[in-house]
């Protein structure tokens, strides 16, 4: 093997924002011999959380480390390369004076502030406020970030797809890792279900909330959670979308809550971003009898893996209605559990695995990784390469020490994840018949309590 970097042969080992993002960026470096391997058959891989319709972009984090990532991240965005993929609708940060004080002044000179409900009411058209189409937003106070917004996620992945294809990497769907082929200890490749192998000079794993689950035996599942996080949709009408397209996006450090503007197709995604939920089953594949929370998805479980848990449904409308109260008396159009890989402080998973010089993880997303598509590949490919100064090094490593909750959604980790139970899962379906009765009950006797539901 060559000592030039770049006459590596590399086996990339998921095709999400993780995997893409360090492909682009070592094909752009000069490797030549990339691969991705995915376990979907068709790509972008239905159920992974990056296959979207939207994320938050944003650049206030009460840790200035990625708020500078993140500004680098937007620049990116707007460069012209993601075809408008990104949309500045800014976005309005509800959140306790503490996170103010620091997310806040992290950013300053592109930040507002908003000290009190009526100031964050003005962040809305006016349309909405005079119409009492704005909720009360629980008489909220926090800033106003003008840099910042949302991402087409999906259509961005399929642009990212599309970049490593015409720069020659070779992308293989179909293909369920199971295990690491070993030489001396070092990873040289991979095994698949259906028993072929393949081999690199470095392996990347980039599997998303599968990281645990997928190769049980590099023990990852206390420092990679997978952790299921509860979102809706709602359809608006032609004349409605008018109304609420030029809204921020709203994003309630408090509770985990936020909601984008409408897509061009009139679609409002809400969601809630908490500790989550855990799926813990033993994989087939394991060599032990240690149960790992596992994602389940509709390619999983079909239609089943859309459900979401009642008490999430009904907490999701509820908070909607402190927002938008007139889209919280809309019907759900879709749920989906979307399945993050927590890390215990919220810090990204990237490095080689420990005393193992061909293992390289790009993975802990923590639900702030999919902003960074454009740039995040560029720190995966500096770490293959052995270019990450010492304290990012550190940061990122898998075997790092941990304090839990060091991230500004430290009152979500302090909240142990709760095990899914599946005997209570509901899905747009599910709630469409009871919803035409509580939404005529709503109009004609007027019970706002209903709501929730």
């Amino acid at each position: 093997m060559s000592g030039e970097p770049t006459s590596r042969s590399v086996l990339i080992v998921g095709a999400g924002c993780y995997g893409l993002s360090t492909a682009l960026h070592l094909l752009r470096r000069g490797y030549k011999d990339v691969t991705i391997l995915d376990r979907a058959e068709h790509l972008p891989a239905q159920d992974a959380a990056s296959t979207d319709i939207n994320k938050i972009v944003r650049s206030c984090y009460n840790d200035i480390f990625y708020t500078k990532l993140a500004r680098e991240a937007i620049s990116a965005w707007k460069s012209g390369e993601w075809d408008g993929c990104y949309h500045e609708s800014g976005a309005v940060t509800l959140c306790t004076d503490y996170q103010r004080d620091t997310s806040y002044l992290n950013d300053i000179d592109i930040n507002s502030p908003l000290p009190d409900s009526v100031s964050v009411c003005e962040r809305y058209p006016s349309a909405l406020r005079e119409s009492s189409s704005l909720g009360t937003l629980s008489s909220a106070s926090g800033f106003f970030n003008k840099i910042g917004g949302w991402a087409e996620a999906e259509r961005a992945v399929k642009i990212a797809l599309d970049k490593v294809k015409s720069l020659g990497a070779n992308v293989t769907p179909g293909k369920t890792v199971t295990s690491l082929v070993k030489d001396g200890g070092r990873t040289s490749g991979v095994i698949c279900s259906d028993g072929t192998t393949y081999r690199a000079d470095v392996v990347v794993l980039a599997l998303g909330a599968w990281s645990s689950s997928a190769v049980p035996e590099l023990k990852l599942d206390e420092r990679c959670l997978a952790a299921g996080q509860t979102v809706a949709t709602v359809q608006l009408e032609p004349e409605e979308f008018l109304h609420y397209k030029d809204c921020p996006v709203t994003l309630d450090f408090r509770t985990g809550f936020y909601v984008f503007p409408p897509t061009s197709q009139g679609v409002v995604k809400f969601a809630i971003h908490s500790a989550g939920y855990t799926n813990s089953i033993v994989p087939s594949h394991a060599d032990d009898q240690r149960a790992i929370s596992t994602p389940r998805t509709v390619l999983s479980h079909n239609e089943d893996g859309l459900r979401i848990p009642a008490t999430a449904a009904k907490q999701l409308r509820m908070y909607l209605a402190e927002v938008y109260p007139e889209l919280a008396k809309k019907p759900f159009l879709n749920t989906r559990m979307c399945w993050y890989t927590d890390s215990p402080d919220g810090n990204w998973v990237i490095g080689y695995y420990p005393n193992d010089a061909g293992l390289v993880l790009a993975t802990g997303g923590s639900g702030h990784g999919f902003k960074f598509l454009p740039t995040i590949g560029a720190i995966v490919a500096d770490a293959l390469e052995h270019k990450l100064d010492d304290a990012t090094k550190a940061r990122f490593a898998v075997d790092r020490g941990i304090v839990p909750g060091n991230s500004d959604r430290a009152a979500y980790y302090a909240v142990l994840p709760q095990e899914l139970d599946v005997t209570q899962l509901w899905g747009a379906r599910d709630l469409a018949g009871m919803w035409e009765v509580l939404y005529l009950l709503i109009s004609t006797l007027g019970c706002p309590g209903l709501i929730q539901w």
